[in-house]
């Protein structure tokens, strides 16, 4: 199948081409990203197509818009060489298979630096060498650095959009390299979803954020309070939005009990609303499950 490609002619990556033979979240949440930077984008998918796109078919299309999306089985030659007609136009190459299964289909980076010397690569993998081909998915990232709460599963997948993220850098800083170099320097970029992980695990680790401490719960004005309808969060943290906090509620170093009291006496819209006024950050919890937009970047 194949998607019309919208223009991304007024991107700064206008012009260059990617493919991505990445299915699942990180590698097409990169691509998403690439996208909307003005890359044109080659979805490559198995011939059974992305499982995203069974598992939920609307953020499949969300990230898959604009691009032109096909399916080849890389195991059969005819395929293969359609392959390598897009690599041979293609600026950067996205992988998310491990290792060995690319080696297998002549996909190894020093193969591709070989006949694609123009071709830059980015191969999403769960952990770092040694581990490459060890498996791992979001949950066990997040599980190995104490990102998880049992029993309640996380409301996101951290790792693969923290990676998605990385492996965005990574690209831009290899297209960038030969760009000023030419074809000097490195060809490919290895992102491990682990490392992603540790790295938005550092605020816990460090202990910023454990309970208590002062991202953790510990500070009155940087909170979670309970309104008459739902939760909002109160994000006075810097000392002048804390001082004009109390001001504005006519308190004075009040506990977080004193204001649980005054914020559970009126709705979270109103006290959305009440802040919006007095340039205050608060925000009422919202992300109904199930919901998203239509909107394109």
């Amino acid at each position: 199948m194949t998607d019309t490609p919208v223009s991304t002619a007024l991107g700064p990556l206008a012009g260059m081409t990617v493919v991505t033979l990445a299915v699942n979240v990180p590698g097409p949440a990169a691509a998403a990203r690439l996208r909307s930077l003005g890359a044109s984008v080659v979805k490559v998918e198995p011939p059974g197509g992305d499982p995203l796109s069974r598992s939920n078919p609307a953020w499949y299309r969300a990230l898959a818009s604009g691009q032109e999306v096909v399916r080849l089985d890389l195991k059969d030659p005819t395929d293969r060489a359609s392959l390598n007609d897009y690599l041979a136009r293609a600026d950067l190459l996205l992988t998310s298979s491990r290792s060995g299964a690319l080696a297998r289909l002549g996909l190894a980076p020093e193969n591709l630096r070989r006949e694609y010397s123009n071709l830059r690569g980015v191969a999403i993998v769960g952990y770092p060498a040694p581990r490459e081909d060890e498996p791992g998915h979001d949950l066990t990232y997040m599980a190995s650095f104490g990102l998880l709460s049992p029993p309640e599963m996380p409301r996101t997948l951290l790792a693969d959009l923290a990676g998605a993220e990385r492996a965005v850098t990574a690209a831009l800083a290899l297209l960038l390299e030969r760009e000023r170099r030419g074809g000097n320097g490195a060809g490919h970029a290895v992102v491990p979803l682990s490392e992603a992980a540790a790295f938005f695990g550092e605020p816990w680790r460090f202990g910023i954020t454990q309970p208590g401490a002062e991202l953790g719960g510990g500070l009155p004005g940087y909170n979670l309070y309970r309104a008459v309808d739902a939760w909002i969060a109160v994000a006075a943290l810097e000392e002048h939005f804390w001082q004009k906090l109390q001001r504005e509620l006519g308190l004075e170093d009040p506990s977080r009990e004193e204001l649980q009291e005054i914020f559970g006496r009126e709705t979270a819209k109103h006290w959305e609303e009440w802040a919006a006024e007095r340039d205050l950050p608060i925000a009422a919890l919202g992300g109904t499950p199930g919901t998203h937009s239509n909107e394109e970047e």
